[in-house]
């Protein structure tokens, strides 16, 4: 390995957080510095076909960096956007992500991730944009998720989805009418209408 590639990998690790072997890819860098590096100890991997410096800062999402970095086709959804968005008290030791159906259920190593499929619609609804230490990351927003704790009520719990549904309204998270649009999309709105009538 010649010193300014191992350079220019270092950088791009410091750059971006987190690497996969496409973004060397992308630089011209060959993706054999990956594992190299890593020998060296210079890089760490964090999860499967993913590293970064070892001496890197950590944050308190961070296994949400390292599942989007290796499932950037998922969205982050129900506890796991719920604790993003400061509206529950659970510390989920998992992260959730949604896929869409049909979508085979990817292995990450490095951190435990729980996936849920929805269809095409829901999936798609309420997605936004944000950056986890560096890392592009999808989001399900606050309104979607306290609907997606309803729909999703016997995996996360009843008791989840009224606590999220008291945060939203108190922590002014978004609007009703934004809520009621996402229980609609989810199906859930025949459920959620006393629930949201109680807290009007």
């Amino acid at each position: 390995m010649t010193r300014s590639k191992t350079d220019r990998v270092l950088a791009l690790a410091r750059k971006r957080g987190f690497l996969r072997a496409e973004d060397l890819q992308v630089e011209d860098l060959p993706r054999r510095y990956l594992p190299r590096l890593e020998k060296r100890r210079e890089l760490e991997r964090v999860a499967r076909g993913v590293y970064a410096l070892p001496d890197r800062e950590t944050t308190e999402h961070n296994d949400l960096a390292v599942a989007a970095k290796r499932v950037p086709e998922g969205v982050i959804c129900l506890l796991s956007a719920l604790r993003f968005h400061d509206l529950t008290t659970q510390a989920p030791f998992e992260v959730w992500m949604a896929l869409q159906e049909g979508r085979w259920d990817p292995k990450v190593d490095a951190v435990p991730l729980r996936t849920v499929h929805m269809s095409d619609d829901s999936f798609a609804a309420g997605v936004e944009e944000h950056r986890i230490w560096k890392i592009p990351a999808r989001v399900h927003s606050p309104a979607k998720t306290v609907a997606d704790c309803f729909k999703f009520r016997r995996e996360v719990g009843l008791d989840v989805a009224l606590e999220a549904l008291r945060d939203f309204r108190s922590k002014r998270a978004g609007s009703m009418d934004e809520l009621w649009q996402f229980a609609k999309v989810c199906r859930v709105h025949n459920v959620m209408r006393p629930y949201m009538e109680a807290i009007a």
